[in-house]
């Protein structure tokens, strides 16, 4: 399954969640993520480059921008905010049968967002990357087991 995480600049959440995924390093199973508003090449947050390298996770240490060629390589595509997701409903309309904010997908109908720490102290993104490993580990788990 080719998962691709989407937050606003790529630097906060969806490098985050990308690198959980990846490190689970379950057989047919890989992420990639992007931004709605990134740019190429821009180094990711500080906060969660310290945060990965804490976790001994392997990051991509740069962001990448939304491309159609990603959206089309993904099985399944999750946003990190209802907004972004109703973005890409608008955007690629022919894809959004697989568009999904992360926690709409693990099953919750309320506060569809996951925790932004732009601009947060360490903290405050640590809360995000709990939040995320709490949302993504089942979720890894679930896809190990239907590959067996």
């Amino acid at each position: 399954m080719n998962i691709y995480f989407i937050c606003t600049g790529n630097t906060c959440r969806s490098p985050l969640a990308e690198a959980i995924v990846n490190h689970a390093d379950v057989s047919g199973v890989q992420a990639k993520s992007a931004g709605i508003h990134a740019m190429d090449g821009m180094p990711i947050s500080v906060n969660s480059a310290q945060l990965l390298r804490e976790a001994d996770m392997a990051y991509k240490k740069f962001s990448n921008e939304l491309k159609r060629s990603d959206m089309q390589w993904a099985d399944i595509i999750l946003t990190m905010t209802k907004s972004h997701r109703d973005f890409l409903h608008g955007a690629f309309p022919e894809m959004k049968e697989k568009v999904f904010t992360l926690k709409e997908y693990r099953g919750t109908s309320y506060n569809l967002d996951v925790h932004d720490p732009y601009g947060g102290d360490l903290s405050t993104y640590r809360t995000t990357f709990n939040e995320l490993t709490e949302l993504i580990y089942p979720m890894i788990q679930q896809l190990a087991e239907e590959k067996r």
